[in-house]
Formats: structure tokens, C-alpha cells, sequence
């Protein structure tokens, strides 16, 4: 099984080696451009970083229920990047 920090490491590497920035990483898993990231939009971005397909439901729930300050059941942009600073 994964680790936190073998996950970790793996949604790091998806973002800084197919992605210019963060962001764009971020425009390009947010499918339906509503500025969030959603449960099923972040399965796909751990499905991209070779995450096992028996977590990702795990770690997007974690992830969403970690971050989502705004209480919407998705992670926006700015929850994204505080997600993103607390992995470095």
C-alpha cells in the first residue's frame, strides 16, 4: 500500500513534469471550468499521477474533506495551492 508521502510524490511529480504551473495543472483537471476541483476531478488527477485505483476514492475524499474550506465539496483554486504548499 502507498504512503502519504509516496502519493504525495506522485501528484508533485504529475504537476511539475506535464505542467508549465500549478495552475494550469489545475485548469486542466478541472474538466467543466466551474473554478473546483471535485471528488471525481481529483480521481482522474490521482489516476494521472499512478495512484492504485482501490485509494483514489480514499485519498479524493480525504483531499476534499481536508481542504474545502468554503464547505462546497469541491477544492478551488486557492484551497488547491494551500493543498499544494502544505505537500512541499
Amino acid at each position: 500500500m502507498s504512503t502519504k508521502k509516496e502519493i504525495v510524490s506522485k501528484i508533485r511529480i504529475v504537476i511539475t513534469n506535464h505542467f508549465e504551473t500549478p495552475e494550469k495543472a489545475f485548469g486542466f483537471f478541472d474538466k467543466n471550468s466551474d473554478g473546483a476541483l471535485s471528488k471525481k476531478e481529483i480521481v482522474k488527477l490521482l489516476k494521472q499521477a499512478e495512484v492504485n485505483g482501490f485509494l483514489r476514492g480514499i485519498i479524493a475524499s480525504k483531499l476534499v474533506s481536508g481542504y474545502d474550506f468554503s464547505d462546497d465539496n469541491k477544492v478551488d483554486w486557492k484551497e488547491f495551492r494551500k493543498a499544494l504548499k502544505e505537500m512541499a
